[in-house]
């Protein structure tokens, strides 16, 4: 494995870990809510606007993939799409960076 590929592996693992640690601690705090979680994510304008810019990425990176995998054949990418849209853009993003990097097949 190259150390690049490597890097998009960590980055992967640190992009599920952190992220989750933080909603995790929040439905803890505050009950198992998602539409409570949502409201939480419009509290000011500076989170809103957070919350679009994640979205309009996850979305570019949607696409992106998708029409990567159709050119390329490689299903496996994927994985990246439910990964961007259950834990976020800072994990789908290096999970398919790192599903991208393998080397090719024969």
């Amino acid at each position: 494995m190259t150390r690049l590929r490597l890097i998009w592996l960590v980055l992967a693992i640190w992009g599920s870990i952190h992220p989750m640690y933080w909603f995790v601690s929040w439905f803890t705090q505050n009950g198992w809510s998602l539409r409570t979680m949502v409201d939480a994510w419009h509290a000011n304008a500076a989170t809103t606007g957070l919350v679009w810019d994640l979205t309009i990425a996850a979305v570019a990176l949607t696409l992106f993939v998708l029409v990567e995998t159709w050119q390329r054949r490689r299903f496996l990418g994927l994985l990246a799409i439910p990964a961007t849209f259950c834990i976020g853009v800072s994990a789908g993003l290096p999970l398919y960076l790192f599903l991208r990097s393998a080397p090719a097949r024969p």
